[in-house]
């Protein structure tokens, strides 16, 4: 079962001040079981509850992870949404199938926009309708695809990475021909809802690029790197730095509104 064609109900507004970006390990093939529920009985559910439900993917490089973003309008908000949702009869008649595909749903990050405007632009995105296919897992089908980088900071620089990264990094991405779908730095208020962990001490600079295939990501990836602007951004934002990047290559599911 798939979900009619709708738009959240937040389209045509940036999404949103607060996000959460989630990392779910999940049992062995149990992944594709997982998203059958999510994308079937449970979006609806939690946008009905006052979020917005931003994306959720395969990841191409660990075939037991779900990836998910889902966004709120302030702190305040997210502990009303969730509790609502938590609380609720959709949960309630889906939260033991769902659990069954987890082994930790704690990896969990609290973000927000960079820079005022550089949240997720979800305006006139609508979901597929029950008659689109499931888009493949598999790389050698894959279509578009989600490139999330994690830069990891000292404590106190993400301001600076962040003003690094629009001003140096930002216009050599879009030149090189990548789309930009948003930018958040960690938000530090305290978890509103405690009943859901997030990972506390964290301090990152994320950023989430759209390419069309897993091809493009790569040839992007090269190019960069070759790139002496890219090399120039690097040397100057080294010292924020306080463990590698992660990359995270992930393929939207049928429902997802990020792509």
């Amino acid at each position: 079962m798939k979900l009619p064609l709708k738009a959240p109900a937040t389209a045509g507004l940036l999404a949103s001040p607060v996000v959460e970006l989630r990392q779910y390990t999940l049992r062995p093939g149990r992944r594709d079981t997982l998203i059958d529920v999510f994308d079937s009985r449970l979006i609806e559910g939690q946008e009905a509850a006052g979020m917005t439900i931003i994306g959720q993917f395969r990841d191409l490089d660990r075939p037991d992870m779900f990836v998910w973003m889902r966004g709120f309008d302030g702190m305040d908000a997210r502990k009303q949404a969730l509790t609502t949702f938590y609380d609720g009869p959709v949960w309630a008649v889906h939260r033991e199938t769902a659990n069954a595909t987890m082994i930790d749903s704690d990896d969990v990050l609290l973000l927000k926009p960079a820079w005022p405007g550089a949240g997720f632009d979800l305006s006139g995105l609508r979901r597929a309708d029950g008659s689109e296919q499931e888009k493949p897992s598999d790389d050698s089908r894959l279509k578009a695809i989600v490139a999330i980088k994690i830069h990891h900071l000292q404590p106190g620089t993400e301001a600076g990475f962040a003003e690094n990264f629009e001003a140096r990094a930002v216009p050599l991405i879009e030149t090189l021909g990548a789309r930009l779908l948003g930018t958040f730095v960690t938000e530090h208020a305290e978890n509103s809802f405690p009943r859901l962990p997030v990972r506390s001490g964290e301090n990152v600079f994320i950023s989430a690029l759209g390419f069309d295939s897993a091809d493009a990501h790569a040839n992007h990836e090269a190019t960069l790197a070759a790139s002496p602007m890219w090399r120039t951004f690097h040397r100057a934002t080294g010292p924020n730095r306080a463990r590698p990047t992660q990359t995270l290559r992930l393929s939207p599911t049928s429902q997802s509104l990020l792509s």
